[in-house]
């Protein structure tokens, strides 16, 4: 039965525990070709409805109180003075729309949760109707992919899928994010 029958076909709490057992399964069947796990994790998966979405940038949002930092991509920055960026980033404004309007045009929005960052987000792929939202911003050319910085997350699966949009899609029109903050973002003393 393909995934989206079985979506159309799902309670909202039976979901999240059949894309999960789903998921993992695909995270062990894909283990020949991972590029750097070598063990798996039960993954933590949750439904975001639109109503409890609030948007920050191309690579973070909010479900309720939740912060999520969408895993695998580095998207440019917007003007954030209080984390010291007074300017936005070119290509910030145009990845933080992109990701606001997949979000809200989305018929279920998955949050697969790995832990925090050093500011408290909830570190997550985040899958739109199925699809995940890293590889859609880098075919867009939204992002860069980090993955071959910070490395798999003990999803290989997730982690393949942003390697392969990030190869097959052209390069990003604006710098590297992280290259950005380093000359823009003034630290708060």
């Amino acid at each position: 039965m393909k995934l989206r029958s079985a979506l159309a076909l799902a309670s909202t709490s039976a979901l999240a525990s059949a894309l999960a057992s789903t998921f993992l399964c695909l995270l062990i069947c894909t283990s020949a070709h991972a590029k750097k796990s070598t063990e798996y994790k039960r993954l933590d998966v949750q439904l975001c409805p639109a109503s409890r979405m609030d948007f920050d940038d191309g690579d973070s949002f909010s479900c309720g109180d939740e912060k999520i930092r969408v895993l695998g991509v580095d998207a440019p920055e917007i003007k954030h003075p209080k984390h010291g960026i007074a300017n936005d980033q070119p290509g910030g404004p145009a990845a933080a729309l992109f990701t606001k309007t997949a979000l809200q045009g989305a018929k279920r929005v998955l949050i697969v949760r790995d832990g925090k960052d050093p500011y408290g987000r909830t570190l997550a792929h985040v899958l739109v109707d199925g699809e995940l939202l890293g590889a859609k911003l880098i075919r867009a050319g939204h992002a860069y992919e980090n993955v071959t910085h910070f490395g798999d997350n003990g999803m290989p699966e997730f982690a393949l899928q942003i390697l392969e949009a990030a190869k097959v899609s052209p390069k990003p029109p604006f710098e590297e994010p992280y290259k950005w903050r380093k000359r823009n973002q003034r630290k708060k003393r």
